[in-house]
């Protein structure tokens, strides 16, 4: 990381907050290092609120001329180890078996990208939903009636129009797009030899290299930041305040639990711990076991289709 640090400051009641940093995430609905970076994510957008511009990127993690498992039950065996190694690490939920390997990312960002047109809530509730088919229901939104089940009940969202959007040319154009940007990663992360489970080294995908997901890519007046794999809150913190070259929180904004779930609607232990600074679930919250912790999710996310 490149850049400069300053001390920390707030906008005071009433001010207009102007964006100080625009932030790229690189990501899949599917990723399980993507899943186990929610807390932090979610995190650093509750810390620096509108002083952040917040653009997602899918990097389609599965694609679609991928080649079909010869052992499909097999091959979903070995990626719920994989996913529950990851998890050693970001402490995150995982469900208590996984159906099967994603077939493709496609449909997940394509709902993912039509979401968008409903509101940038309903959005992230609809994302949110997808990650958690795969990492706590085990059953992956890879075909359009499985977005279907994974959304249904979301609040506000017109599910139908969802899938509607979905299925146009402009929203398979809009994520084919992320596909090539994820796929021209900067010069840094090439030969990126870091700390970590995760260092964030772009990976040879075919003919190409790409991002590894999780990436952050900070832009602001202090210059660009990238951040990739698995970091602490505090390091996307300090490169914020580099790209934004002003001050900025050195220490995340905290919560109470009812206030995170109210706004977030459900939360992993590792984000109650994050977000609030505790471990007491929200007072209402519904929980949901998985093979790896509780999931708490709000009294009104319990309808048909929830997890």
């Amino acid at each position: 990381m490149t850049g400069k640090t300053s001390p920390a400051a707030g906008p005071e009641p009433g001010d207009v907050v102007r964006p100080l940093v625009r932030i790229t995430e690189y990501t899949d609905p599917a990723c399980p290092w993507a899943w186990g970076s929610e807390p932090v994510f979610r995190s650093l957008r509750q810390t620096l609120g509108p002083r952040a511009r917040w653009r997602r990127v899918f990097g389609i993690l599965f694609d679609e001329d991928d080649d079909p498992a010869p052992d499909p039950d097999a091959e979903a065996r070995w990626y719920e180890r994989f996913i529950r190694e990851v998890t050693t690490h970001t402490d995150a939920p995982y469900a208590h078996r996984l159906r099967r390997l994603t077939r493709t990312s496609w449909p997940a960002s394509l709902a993912a990208t039509a979401a968008r047109s409903q509101g940038a809530g309903t959005a992230e509730r609809v994302l949110r939903r997808l990650r958690e088919s795969t990492f706590v229901v085990g059953e992956p939104a890879d075909t359009p009636d499985g977005v279907r089940a994974a959304v249904q009940g979301v609040p506000g969202l017109d599910t139908d129009r969802l899938l509607r959007e979905l299925a146009a040319p402009r929203t398979r154009e809009a994520v084919r797009s992320d596909w090539a940007e994820t796929r021209a990663p900067v010069p840094e992360v090439l030969a990126l030899d870091g700390p970590g489970p995760h260092p964030g080294r772009a990976k040879e995908v075919g003919e190409h290299r790409r991002y590894a997901l999780p990436t952050l890519i900070f832009d602001g007046p202090g210059g660009q930041v990238c951040v990739p794999g698995w970091r602490p809150v505090g390091t996307y913190l300090e490169a914020a305040r580099r790209a934004a070259a002003a001050p900025l929180p050195r220490t995340p904004v905290r919560r109470s639990p009812a206030e995170a779930l109210e706004h977030w609607r459900t939360l992993t232990g590792p984000e109650l711990a994050l977000l609030t600074g505790g471990s007491e679930p929200p007072p209402g919250a519904v929980r949901i076991d998985t093979g790896h912790g509780p999931l708490w999710l709000h009294p009104d996310e319990t309808g048909p289709g929830t997890v």
